[in-house]
């Protein structure tokens, strides 16, 4: 409580008075609502959130769309075993198109539950884990076409929401990185490995980056940007985290890994490198120290690129408990991360106070995912280290982590957040501008200081404004990051002023 009471305090001092009244009005009616879910989600879905820093493109698609895609693209599907296939389908064989048994019986029902969490009841031979990580073994085989459709529904659903920013996990070209290394071919040898894989990491670096830039553009046509029928998603900025799988061998995670920087460094939407599949599989529990190396590597020679990374995905019982000593250590300490994505093992880490000094001393935020941790390992409530890490100084957001598997959105989050852990307004307002602060967008911050926040001086006075003072415009004209963090004060305070 004094915590929140010198938080509000250097608020009043900072931010003008009709701010200030207005920001404790809403955050009264906020309080107001406690024991009304129903009033509060109203209330949240109208509240500006910042941004979803952890969300993977497959995943956040829902099953009803990849099932509609599918029928209009010729799939296939074995009703009997619920598998979608590339044509030639075969009916006589148990093998019809989509398209033509779709309207059959249970089984639009049947494959929406397959290809997600809905309705899933855990029992003695699959948990929570093994039916979320299986829906994408089961994703229908769409064209690269469709990537465009996907990028479209997920900013479109941002939009609605009130989310001004998307960091989405996106893994074009990683194949072809993986086909650069042979069956053999080791990561013994960094320097010469990286040098013997440059000339194509390169060449895929500028397919991909035109890939990106066609696809965007598609997205755009897609929601329909710049006419008087624009979409919602036509307002949130979009940035592309490059997605490495890492359940194969180390050479080939590492020219994964070269491409994701390359890709950073030449100019494309992507903005950082993460690491995912899940951390307990055994070829990663295996080969996660080699991981981290090769990222180290990388990072001394391309000091420049951020780097998020999945690292405590696991808990008691998942695993050995060796294996939940280190990961987020040598994630924060050997390579670099400037982002955590999950963190939930924590308090099994050796010297776990010391860490989280290190984390809150360096500002490596936390990318929390409420509903993924409680539907993948069952962790959730007073267990989760949510409120943890807040109290140790580490900065952390919400997330979605795989929206449409666990079918939620961002405002799901936020109310699970305040239902679980009794957060108020001002609470909210600070994970919302975690989330911008501690995205990957290019340029200087809006804030010289975050614990409060506070703007940098040419930025001072009503923050958000129509006019901001020429010193801050040009500030504001040279950072996208600022640009957008002085729009999330502007929603706010329009927001607050309707309180």
């Amino acid at each position: 409580m004094a915590r929140a009471l010198s938080f509000l305090a250097c608020l009043l001092i900072l931010a003008p008075a009709g701010a200030r009244a207005d920001e404790a009005r809403t955050a009264r009616d906020f309080a107001a609502l406690r024991g009304n879910p129903v009033a509060q989600m109203i209330f949240l879905r109208a509240m500006p959130k910042g941004g979803d820093l952890h969300n993977h493109l497959a995943g956040a698609v829902y099953a009803e769309s990849m099932i509609g895609w599918a029928a209009r693209d010729g799939i296939c599907v074995a009703p009997a075993v619920l598998k979608l296939s590339l044509p030639p389908c075969n009916a006589a064989a148990g093998d019809p198109p989509l398209s033509e048994a779709i309207d059959k019986g249970a089984l639009h029902h049947d494959l929406v539950d397959a290809l997600s969490m809905r309705d899933f009841q855990p029992s003695a031979g699959r948990s929570g884990h093994d039916q979320f990580f299986a829906t994408f073994a089961g994703f229908p085989p769409l064209g690269p076409g469709r990537d465009a459709d996907e990028i479209a529904e997920v900013a479109d659903r941002a939009g609605a929401e009130h989310v001004a920013y998307l960091e989405l996990m996106w893994s074009p070209g990683m194949d072809e990185a993986r086909a650069l290394v042979a069956e053999g071919d080791t990561a013994a040898d960094l320097d010469a490995l990286s040098k013997r894989l440059a000339p194509g990491v390169s060449a895929i670096a500028g397919r991909v980056g035109a890939y990106a830039a066609a696809t965007d553009a598609r997205v755009r046509d897609i929601l329909k940007c710049g006419t008087t029928a624009a979409r919602p998603g036509c307002g949130v900025t979009i940035r592309y985290l490059a997605q490495v799988i890492r359940t194969t061998s180390p050479a080939r995670v590492f020219a994964q890994e070269q491409l994701g920087y390359a890709l950073v460094e030449s100019g494309t939407p992507f903005v950082g490198v993460n690491l995912v599949a899940p951390e307990d599989d055994p070829i990663t529990l295996r080969d996660y120290h080699a991981q981290m190396l090769g990222l180290a590597w990388l990072s001394a020679h391309h000091p420049a690129v951020p780097l998020s990374l999945h690292a405590g995905e696991l808990t008691l019982g998942l695993v050995p408990p060796e294996d939940l000593r280190f990961h987020i250590r040598e994630a924060v300490r050997i390579a670099g991360a400037r982002r955590i994505g999950h963190g939930v093992d924590v308090a099994f880490e050796d010297d776990a106070p010391g860490l989280l000094r290190d984390m809150a001393a360096r500002k490596v935020m936390v990318e929390i995912n409420l509903t993924s941790n409680d539907l993948i390992l069952g962790v959730s409530g007073a267990d989760h280290p949510f409120q943890t890490y807040r109290d140790a100084g580490v900065p952390v957001a919400l997330s979605t982590d795989d929206e449409g598997v666990s079918r939620i959105d961002l405002t799901h989050e936020f109310a699970r957040a305040v239902r679980t852990y009794g957060l108020g307004y001002l609470d909210l307002k600070t994970l919302a501008r975690n989330s911008l602060e501690y995205g990957f967008l290019a340029g200087q911050s809006l804030w010289t200081r975050t614990a409060p926040f506070e703007a940098a001086s040419v930025c001072a006075g009503t923050l958000g404004g129509p006019h901001p003072p020429p010193a801050c415009q040009a500030l504001l004209d040279r950072s996208e990051k600022a640009a957008l963090q002085w729009r999330l004060e502007g929603d706010f305070g329009r927001f607050e002023a309707l309180h």
